[in-house]
């Protein structure tokens, strides 16, 4: 099982670095983001190219702007498990809560569920040669990973996200 997983996260990010995403496209503003039932996704937080850029990391800029993913087992969050809230790094909104991470062994932060159902937003992903479910801050659209339906309860889903995408408050400065 552990070798499958391996495999996949290793298959996911080689994809991922060579096929042309559709989901680049809505983020450089030459279509508009739709949901997976088809209404156009409007963003609270709408910032310039050149203010995402000032305001992250290059890393951060790439993956929460951009829709890259960084490569597995790297991130900070991967291998990370202090109580507290992880928030979008490029809005603050809060995102998930530690009691929801867990280690699915894929090499990215995992959690069974947000914070709230209203924190994400879902997009149709079919970039890398396959349809997936995308899940982006519903507040100012950052790309945070993917949603699979192959977690623990109770929920059944696996929320994959980049470290790069968020940021951790612990709960003692809550």
């Amino acid at each position: 099982m552990r070798n499958n997983t391996l495999l996949l996260a290793v298959l996911i990010t080689a994809t991922s670095l060579f096929a042309a995403s559709c989901c680049n496209v809505c983020m450089s503003g030459k279509a508009k983001p739709i949901d997976k039932d088809g209404k156009a996704l409007k963003f609270e937080v709408q910032k310039s190219d050149a203010e995402w850029r000032a305001q992250l990391t290059h890393e951060q800029y790439g993956v929460a702007r951009m829709k890259r993913t960084e490569r597995p087992f790297s991130g900070r969050y991967y291998d990370f498990n202090d109580d507290g809230v992880y928030r979008c790094v490029c809005c603050g909104q809060e995102l998930f809560d530690s009691k929801h991470k867990y280690n699915s062994g894929s090499g990215w932060p995992s959690f069974w569920a947000p914070i709230s159902q209203e924190a994400l937003a879902e997009l149709v992903d079919t970039s890398a040669g396959m349809q997936r479910t995308e899940v982006v801050c519903s507040r100012c659209g950052a790309h945070m990973g993917h949603v699979f339906t192959d977690g623990p309860e109770p929920t059944g889903l696996r929320y994959c996200i980049n470290s790069a995408s968020l940021e951790f408050e612990s709960r003692e400065k809550q």
